[in-house]
């Protein structure tokens, strides 16, 4: 942690090209599936995004880095909210690497806040679960935390 704050780093190895991986966290429908938000915006060298969640966590945040099909950055800016009682002002960072397996994704969150972390932790394996699914063609791992409905159905 630095200055009460905290990062959560997560490395999957995809077996799927770098070209397929990087579609999948990049092209906003694609995003929607498999992140269970709705996503708006340009994913693009200083395009801002806006993503909601099913379960009324809104995040906002400019594109800091665009280098297709490797790296991509942005902010990830929460208002106060009733499972965030505190504004978030945090960075996202996913990186992919070819192997001769397939593509290693590494994602990064930080300056989040302590509690924030704590719950992220859990929640992005799930969202890679989902992620990895998806790339796989295979039915997508439920969150424990959304209604079943919410799941079964793109956001819009």
């Amino acid at each position: 942690m630095d200055r009460g704050k905290a990062s959560v780093v997560f490395r999957r190895l995809l077996r799927h090209p770098i070209q397929d991986v990087w579609a999948a966290i990049t092209e906003p429908r694609k995003v929607e599936i498999w992140f269970m938000t709705k996503v708006t915006g340009r994913f693009s060298p200083g395009g801002r995004l806006d993503m909601e969640h099913p379960n009324g966590v809104h995040a906002t945040g400019r594109v800091l880095e665009w280098h297709p099909p490797r790296t991509y950055e942005y902010e990830w800016d929460l208002p106060p909210g009733p499972n965030h009682p505190e504004a978030e002002a945090s960075i996202v960072r996913w990186e992919l690497t070819p192997t001769g397996e397939g593509t290693l994704l590494v994602l990064t969150h930080r300056k989040l806040g302590r509690p924030t972390a704590e719950v992220f932790v859990r929640g992005l394996a799930v969202f890679l679960d989902r992620l990895s699914a998806h790339l796989d063609g295979v039915p997508l791992p439920h969150p424990p935390w959304v209604p079943r409905e919410a799941s079964s159905k793109p956001a819009t």
